[in-house]
C-alpha cells in the first residue's frame, strides 16, 4: 500500500509530468470510483489546466485553479503518462486525454482508490471531515497536543498510529519502523507509554517518513513512482518483512504478529511488553 512516502514521490513525478498540462477529456471505466457526481466529474474536468500538484496526507491534490481533484490510490493505485498511444491493459480505469496529446492514465488492480473533484474552497472543510492530524514534518507535527492524544487513549500504539488523526502518513511499514526505532512493542496501551517514548515515537515519525521521501519510498511488491521508477527506502527498513532476521541493533530474531488485523514486525528484545 502507499503511504505518504509512496504519495509524495508519486506527488513529485507528476508535478514534472503534468503541471501545466490542459485537460481536454476524461474516460472513467470504473464509475464507483468517482465519488463525486459522475457526469460533472467528467464533464468539469474538460478544459480546466492542471495548476499545481499538492498532497495532504496520503491524498494527492490536483489543483485546477477554481476546482481540486483528490486522489487516494488506496492499496494499489498508480499513475502512468503515455506520450502517444495507451496499451491495452484490463488494470487501466481512468484516462485523462492531455491537449499535448498524451495521456495520463490511473492503473488500479483492486479498483480501491477514489476520486473527488471539489470547489476548491471545500477543501479545507474535507480535510477537517477526515480528522487527518498534521503533516508529519518539524513545522506541523508538535510534540505537545501529540503527547496529550496517545496519553488520553487506550487503544494499542500501533492502531492508534494507523488511524491519521495523530499524524497523518503513516501506514503499516512506516508504523512497524517507527515503533522498532523508538523501541516501543507495537502492543503497548497508549496511555501506558511514558513521556520518553512518547518523544521518541514523534521524532521517529517525522525522522523516517522524512527519509521515505528522500529516498523515493518503499518499492515492496508493486509499488512505483509515477515515472515507473523504483523507490529504494525498502533498502533501510530494520524490521518490516524481515521475520526470522536478526535485528541489526542487538542481534535477536525479529518476529512477526497480527496486531489489529494488520502483519506486524517487532523485535522482541529491543521492543519489550
Amino acid at each position: 500500500m502507499p503511504e505518504l512516502p509512496e504519495v509524495e514521490t508519486v506527488r513529485r513525478g507528476l508535478e514534472r509530468l503534468i503541471v501545466g498540462k490542459k485537460i481536454v477529456s476524461v474516460d472513467v471505466r470504473v464509475p464507483k470510483m468517482v465519488k463525486t457526481d459522475f457526469d460533472s466529474f467528467q464533464l468539469d474536468l474538460a478544459g480546466q489546466t492542471v495548476d499545481s500538484m499538492r498532497r495532504r496526507g496520503k491524498y494527492l491534490i490536483f489543483d485546477l485553479g477554481a476546482q481540486v481533484l483528490i486522489s487516494h490510490l488506496r492499496m494499489e493505485g498508480k499513475y502512468l503518462l503515455f506520450p502517444e498511444q495507451v496499451p491495452d491493459n484490463k488494470h487501466f480505469h481512468v484516462f485523462f486525454h492531455l491537449a499535448d496529446g498524451s495521456t495520463l492514465v490511473y492503473q488500479d488492480v483492486r479498483k480501491f482508490g477514489t476520486f473527488e473533484l471539489l470547489a476548491k474552497s471545500a477543501e479545507k472543510a474535507y480535510f477537517k471531515q477526515k480528522k487527518l492530524g498534521p503533516e508529519p514534518s518539524k513545522k506541523d507535527f508538535k510534540l505537545a497536543p501529540f503527547e496529550r492524544a496517545v496519553l488520553s487513549s487506550h487503544k494499542p500504539i500501533k492502531p492508534l498510529l494507523l488511524e491519521q488523526k495523530l499524524v497523518a502518513g503513516l501506514g503499516n511499514i512506516y508504523v512497524d519502523e517507527v515503533l522498532w526505532a523508538a523501541k516501543v512493542y507495537p502492543e503497548r496501551s497508549a496511555d501506558s507509554l511514558k513521556k520518553a517514548e512518547i518523544k521518541r515515537i514523534h521524532d521517529e515519525t517525522i525522522y523516517i517518513l522524512q527519509l521515505g521521501i528522500e529516498k523515493g519510498g518503499s518499492t515492496i511488491r508493486t509499488y512505483r513512482n509515477a515515472l515507473g521508477e523504483d523507490g529504494t527506502m525498502q533498502q533501510y527498513l530494520e524490521v518490516y518483512g524481515k521475520s526470522g532476521e536478526p535485528c541489526s541493533r542487538c542481534g535477536a530474531e525479529i518476529q512477526k504478529i497480527k496486531v489489529g488485523g494488520r502483519g506486524t514486525y517487532f523485535c522482541p528484545s529491543c521492543q519489550k511488553r
